[in-house]
């Protein structure tokens, strides 16, 4: 029998407990893994499959009518020391089992003595009438035995879901870092939860999607939830076709939503989609070292004739820059939002994306590291005045770089004996000396001096076939009218094209 206790000591209210953090809620477990455990050897004698039926907890209730003691989803088990050695009729039985229906009771087990050597027909019955999962607990079995391997599966359910968290939480990251971010998280997300993920844009539109939904009619109620978030900048849920759904209103501001559709809804798949929201937060947003206004206002200036040395101060309080020239290694066009995130991991929100490269302006005392995914070339640090100048230098970097399939190449600023002559005598005579190459040609023949005459790595470095590269070095030789394999014409020719 359950005791009832009278408080005959009056105690201060508890201040309420500080909020704790959102964490992948317990997972109940199915009945089936509770018969599945032979130690326990317990029995169903009735009611739906027991894959089907979720527990939450266990309670043990002599009660009559326990309906006030459950909370909906338990095991109640008793060894019914409640039934009334008069009253064990169908009518009584049905009553009790229509109560624990109504509280919400998962299952009911029913042990076996020191009350009763079987479990009576009419329990059964009235079980099976109402769709009442119903266990037969042997005598060598304790109620304390059965709630203890509840609560152990369930402390299994919640480590599985917690390393399920945390490996989604690891791929997800990865794949922010990745040349294309935005597609890459989308497509962990939907292999993570078994569905599609979509990106929506501040008009409503898909931006960017993973996965697949089955269900045409998912697809435009997925739709129809973004657009209610974006309205109300909140999340929401919902279900069409039997496939959840879910919207997240991504924290920028700036109108996105992360839409997620699903055919199961798992414990963890909120916690999992919240990351992504976060991680896309970021990718989507606007990431400034100074105010939108002072780039707006620094871009105006220009436009309007002001020379670099007056706009640079509005850009940062750096006064050397370096120019990093960036391309995806996987060979992949970089969009905005690529090109966004690397600006981020550099530190700069000053990006410009340009074909299959990604120039990004960043303060000399910055100076950046390899980045996952993408080959970088850096100039050496300029003063706004400069840095034209410095572009050239980290489009050279990033193409030698490339060729020699190196992360990262700075762009060398040891100074040469070509410094010690006046720069408009060698730019004048490197005009002389270049003038029958047109600018294929030259660029070329640059390349292929700067690589040492390696026939394969130009190739790469210009994307062209090796062919093509003998082909245009001897072109150039009959241009110049000289002996390519003569070290003293190569020395010659480098400086001319450093110079001109």
């Amino acid at each position: 029998m359950e005791e009832t206790h009278t408080m005959t000591e009056v105690t201060p209210p508890i201040p309420p407990a500080p909020p704790i953090p959102p964490v992948p809620p317990t997972p109940p477990i199915p009945l089936a893994a509770l018969l599945a455990r032979e130690d326990l050897a317990l029995r169903q004698l009735t009611g739906p499959p027991a894959a089907g039926v979720l527990l939450h907890t266990a309670h043990t209730s002599e009660m009559s009518d326990p309906y006030p003691y459950l909370l909906g989803g338990e095991l109640l088990l008793t060894a019914g020391v409640h039934i009334p050695e008069a009253a064990g009729t169908a009518a009584y039985f049905d009553a009790y089992v229509t109560r624990i229906v109504e509280a919400g009771g998962a299952a009911l087990g029913f042990g076996l003595a020191p009350v009763h050597d079987t479990v009576p027909r009419a329990l059964v019955a009235a079980c099976e009438s109402h769709g009442l999962p119903l266990l037969e607990v042997p005598p060598q079995t304790t109620f304390s035995g059965v709630a203890r391997a509840v609560w152990q599966l369930m402390a299994q359910a919640r480590l599985a879901e917690l390393r399920r968290v945390t490996e989604a939480q690891q791929s997800l990251a990865a794949a922010a870092a990745r040349p294309d971010p935005v597609p890459s998280v989308l497509r962990q997300l939907a292999q993570r939860v078994g569905g599609r993920a979509v990106l929506y844009g501040p008009e409503g539109a898909e931006i960017a999607g993973a996965g697949r939904l089955p269900d045409e009619a998912a697809r435009a109620a997925l739709a129809d939830l973004a657009h209610l978030v974006t309205a109300r900048a909140a999340t929401a849920t919902d279900t069409a076709a039997g496939i959840h759904l879910s919207a997240y209103a991504l924290g920028a501001g700036q109108g996105f939503v992360l839409g997620v559709a699903s055919p199961h809804r798992e414990p963890a798949d909120h916690t999992i989609a919240s990351v992504a929201a976060v991680l896309l937060s970021l990718l989507t947003g606007e990431h400034q070292t100074g105010t939108g206004a002072a780039r707006s206002s620094a871009l105006v200036r220009l436009l309007l004739g002001a020379p670099p040395e007056e706009v640079a101060p509005l850009l940062g309080a750096a006064d050397r820059w370096l120019i990093v020239h960036a391309s995806p290694q996987a060979g992949v066009v970089p969009d905005p939002v690529a090109a966004s995130a690397l600006g981020a991991a550099l530190g700069s929100p000053l990006v410009d994306t340009a074909g299959d490269v990604v120039r990004v302006l960043v303060p000399a005392d910055h100076p950046p590291a390899p980045h996952p995914g993408w080959t970088l070339g850096v100039s050496a640090p300029a003063t706004a005045g400069a840095l034209a100048a410095a572009d050239t230098q980290a489009s050279r970097a990033l193409t030698r770089a490339r060729a020699t399939r190196v992360p990262l190449l700075h762009h060398s600023t040891r100074p040469s004996l070509a410094d010690l002559l006046p720069a408009s005598e060698a730019e004048s005579h490197a005009h002389a000396l270049l003038a029958p190459l047109t600018p294929p040609l030259a660029e070329t023949l640059r390349s292929w001096l700067s690589l040492h005459g390696s026939w394969d790595r130009t190739a790469v470095a210009l994307s062209v076939h090796r062919n093509t590269v003998r082909q245009r070095i001897a072109r150039c030789a009959a241009l110049l009218d000289a002996d390519l394999d003569d070290p003293d014409v190569r020395m010659e020719l480098w400086f001319a094209l450093r110079r001109g």
